[in-house]
């Protein structure tokens, strides 16, 4: 069979395991399981702080431990589990200094270690570091050093003091713990002092760690390699971080392995009782339905409208065909309007730029055909810019959260839901079905002034169909779905991970322009 790492751990005995205490979840088959016993100790102090309820979300886990009901909810699937908590789990003390723990494999009699990754890494890992650090010991303090192939037996408590040691599956910890909760070093010097700049690198694999714990244990200086989950993304993947863990060991440098921490989503759930509407902002949804084409004004119109004609026209280029302003359009014989002659010139009102009628009336026919026109050259907006974003609803509610960065507000939360259909004649494939992949979609605002202007300024984007338009998605490369249409949402709760989340000091005044370059500005919301 398969060999594994089996060791002991250390607590204060003011801890959970030192009280003898174990949190536990009921599993589908109705018995118990113990969390790990990082994660006891993080909800025996939030239980003896009297907190209602914790979020294991710093820890890499996505539930939420209601202490009132005494159960635990998984925030993404919304499943709940009863919890407990047992104090009848007694583990012995160690007195004064602790026990040196022996090294696995020990002697010849536990047999051979397995070839698996886990193995490998563990052996080739430990024989590169105790090897080194036998030699800067040797280097350091000649003829005083204690000599362990794991643990020291440094005196890291006062005499009379109790340690509670833990044993068995669920202690995940690494390491010494001290008082502090942080982990101690290997090896230590006579009258327990650690040795500086050492880190300990004799870990069990890549188990499941203990999360914020392990990445305070991180010495200073010591490079800190966040390791992907087997479930998710991050930035190294663990086959490589251990190539790269093992390569450093064997040139003397210490490094220590971390899991890269998870994006914190969404917000704890909120009761009905507690949404709110967001004052000022009249009502909390908005639905939008098929496009209704002006058939009022023909193309034709919508050119004359903006445009005062010019009779005596610079000799530079059009834009928009490259041809001089001074002879024809290059779209003559590919467009035969009534009324506009090919040589004709125009200019637009308010920006002044000058392009062929005919060329205008060209690039009219090829976008979304609204009554608006938007200039080539310096992007100015005549009428209303209207898009393609398909049918919807968007709903808007304030909840009891502060989102990070703005501690002494609550958050608007915008909720974004678009089903799939098929394409009308203003998207890019007409009568194809598109996908709507990730909806509903959850983002966040602070609930101050310029928030709630934000989100004003939002409702008229989401009214003009700009949110989202039907393209090729640039993060999965799948075409024909709902994309995002260039105005940036923040889509992460409690973190900035991914970019998309705060603190992010400067993201109100960026969608403000956003919004500008799409036509909609406070004067917007004055007409």
């Amino acid at each position: 069979g398969t060999m594994r790492p089996v060791r002991r751990n250390f607590y204060d005995p003011s801890s959970a395991p030192g009280k003898g205490i174990v949190w536990e979840w009921e599993n589908d088959n109705n018995s118990w399981t113990p969390y790990d016993m990082d994660i006891c100790i993080t909800i025996q102090n939030a239980y003896e702080k009297q907190h209602p309820w914790l979020d294991l979300s710093s820890l890499g886990f996505c539930y939420l431990i209601y202490f009132s009901s005494m159960s635990q909810m998984n925030r993404q699937t919304q499943r709940k589990r009863r919890l407990r908590r047992r104090m009848d789990l007694a583990y012995p003390l160690t007195m004064g200094s602790i026990p040196k723990s022996q090294s696995w494999p020990v002697g010849t009699s536990t047999g051979t270690p397995c070839s698996c990754p886990q193995c490998l890494l563990v052996n080739s890992t430990r024989a590169a570091s105790n090897a080194i650090l036998a030699s800067q010991r040797r280097k350091l303090y000649p003829g005083t050093v204690r000599q362990s192939s794991t643990f020291a037996g440094g005196a890291l408590w006062p005499a009379g003091t109790g340690t509670a040691a833990g044993t068995g599956g669920t202690a995940k910890g690494e390491g010494l713990r001290v008082p502090n909760g942080a982990f101690a070093p290997s090896q230590s010097i006579t009258g327990g002092a650690p040795l500086p700049g050492l880190n300990n690198l004799n870990r069990p694999g890549t188990q499941r760690g203990a999360g914020l714990g392990a990445r305070a244990a991180i010495p200073p200086g010591v490079p800190a390699l966040p390791v992907k989950n087997l479930n998710s993304t991050g930035p190294v993947h663990p086959a490589l971080a251990g190539m790269t863990g093992i390569l450093m060991c064997a040139a003397g440098l210490p490094v220590c392995l971390t899991r890269a921490p998870k994006p914190i989503l969404h917000p704890p759930p909120v009761s009905k009782s507690d949404i709110k509407p967001v004052p000022g902002v009249n009502g909390i949804c908005r639905k939008t339905k098929k496009k209704h084409l002006k058939k009022s004004k023909t193309p034709e119109d919508v050119v004359r409208r903006y445009i005062q004609k010019v009779k005596n026209p610079p000799d530079e280029d059009c834009t928009i065909c490259m041809e001089r302003l001074v002879t024809s359009s290059g779209y003559e014989g590919v467009l035969s309007p009534r009324g506009i002659r090919p040589e004709l010139v125009g200019k637009l009102g308010r920006c002044g730029h000058m392009y062929h009628l005919l060329c205008l009336l060209a690039m009219y026919n090829n976008g979304n055909k609204d009554g608006s026109l938007q200039c080539p050259t310096c992007k100015a907006i005549y009428g209303e810019k209207t898009g393609t974003q398909p049918p919807g609803k968007m709903e808007f509610h304030l909840i009891p959260h502060s989102l990070p960065g703005y501690t002494d507000s609550k958050t608007i939360r915008i909720v974004y839901d678009i089903p799939t259909g098929i394409q009308g004649p203003e998207h890019p494939n007409p009568g194809k079905k598109f996908t709507a992949r990730g909806f509903p979609r959850h983002c966040y605002l602070p609930d101050n002034e310029k928030g709630r202007k934000v989100l004003k300024l939002l409702i008229v984007a989401w009214d003009r169909r700009l949110i989202f338009t039907i393209g090729t998605s640039n993060t999965t490369g799948e075409s024909d779905t709902v994309v995002w249409n260039e105005i940036h949402h923040k889509t992460e709760f409690g973190s900035n991970l991914t970019g998309h989340g705060y603190p992010d000091p400067n993201y109100l005044d960026n969608v403000l322009a956003e919004l500008l370059a799409q036509g909609i500005s406070e004067a917007t919301l004055k007409d």
